[in-house]
């Protein structure tokens, strides 16, 4: 079994290692706050990581196929709708799930 030392050693080469790869895209980001490209991404990298989960969420309904993806399109729908309606996101993710749960259990 390897002595104290030797394990304080690994643990403190592993907290070194953490602590620089988590502060290196800080240390990075300074320099590129003024580039256009970081600006597009700000603007148009959100509705475009939403749209990947929506379309990885859906998938597994889709491709299930059968009275699901009706059940599926409808939570959607109400989902989509209560968000036009109220434009609150907590309140449209739990009524879509909500709906899509009760119907879910019809099936």
């Amino acid at each position: 079994m390897p002595d104290n030392g030797y394990i304080a050693l690994l643990v403190g080469v592993a907290a070194a290692i953490t602590w620089l790869l988590r502060a290196l895209p800080f240390a990075g980001l300074a320099p590129m706050r003024d580039s256009e490209v970081v600006k597009y991404l700000g603007i148009h990298m959100p509705l475009g990581v939403m749209v990947m989960l929506t379309i990885y969420t859906l998938r597994p309904g889709v491709t299930a196929g059968g009275i699901g993806v009706l059940w599926l399109a409808l939570a959607v729908l109400i989902t989509a709708g209560l968000h036009c309606w109220r434009g609150q996101a907590l309140l449209s993710i739990v009524g879509g799930t909500a709906v899509y749960v009760v119907l879910m259990t019809w099936l």
